[in-house]
């Protein structure tokens, strides 16, 4: 394991998670892989108590749009997540479509940070081959959907604790 992914392993920092909430959001598409990533979410979420739903979509394309009606449908409602993470596996092929998916669920999720008051996590694999992407579920580069799941309570943990400094 590399020294990054060691450090993001890290739990130092997690605090405040009471009432914590968070939705994975996922795709059908590499479910083999793509699920796995869920599973390893999930497990890091049972681990630290935080309740969690989880909603399917068909692409990758479509989890920006997916992601802000999670918050568009929970706004008010008192059901809204603290953090919601995307996950997606996005394996090249032969044509340049690859790189206009990549490009435009990395654009969708980076303007969701900007926009939502809760972090969208990025936890879309963009690989060349499926070994690569097999190879981020447990293997030489870390478990990508544990790492989602612990990048989601720090930002929690940031939001919250950044709003509790400020009053």
């Amino acid at each position: 394991m590399s020294i990054y992914n060691q450090a993001l392993l890290d739990d130092t920092g997690i605090l405040h998670l009471e009432g914590a909430s968070v939705v994975m959001v996922y795709t059908e598409w590499n479910d083999f892989i793509v699920n796995e990533l869920v599973n390893g979410c999930e497990r890091v979420l049972q681990q630290y108590g935080v309740s969690h739903r989880k909603l399917r979509v068909p692409g990758s394309f479509e989890l920006p749009f997916a992601c802000k009606q999670i918050w568009e449908q929970t706004k008010g409602t008192g059901a809204q997540p603290s953090a919601i993470v995307a996950f997606g596996c996005v394996i090249r092929g032969e044509t340049p479509h690859f790189d206009y998916v990549c490009n435009a669920v990395t654009d969708g999720i980076r303007q969701l940070n900007i926009e939502l008051p809760v972090p969208v996590i990025f936890g879309i694999l963009t690989v060349n081959t499926q070994e690569q992407a097999t190879d981020r579920l447990g293997g030489a580069h870390g478990h990508k959907g544990e790492e989602g799941a612990l990048t989601a309570l720090k930002m929690i943990s940031f939001q919250r604790t950044l709003l509790k400094s400020m009053q």
